[in-house]
């Protein structure tokens, strides 16, 4: 993965986050829990679906406006994700 897709990754996760942790409002980790959550889940969903080469067979490997959007739209849903799972984890620790 080349820089710019990471960053779109990045980007796309933290929104992820942040836009779980305003709708699911007992998972929230606040903004900077869950900034730095869908940051770290954004990266790694990017990662892993390169690593099992999904992103060639859906054409989202190369730097064009369109896949670059698909990047985004990986690392939103996957740190949305990982933020939620946090947060669940922080709930039932707390309890």
């Amino acid at each position: 993965m080349d820089i710019i897709g990471l960053i779109s990754n990045l980007v796309g996760g933290a929104i992820g986050g942040n836009a779980t942790g305003a709708g699911l409002k007992n998972l929230s980790l606040g903004t900077v829990g869950n900034t730095i959550a869908g940051l770290v889940g954004g990266a790694l969903g990017g990662y892993i679906l390169q690593g099992v080469n999904l992103l060639n067979h859906l054409g989202l490997a190369d730097t064009t406006i369109g896949s670059l959007l698909g990047l985004a739209g990986t690392g939103l849903v996957s740190g949305g994700i990982l933020t939620a799972i946090i947060g669940l984890i922080k709930n039932m620790i707390s309890k």
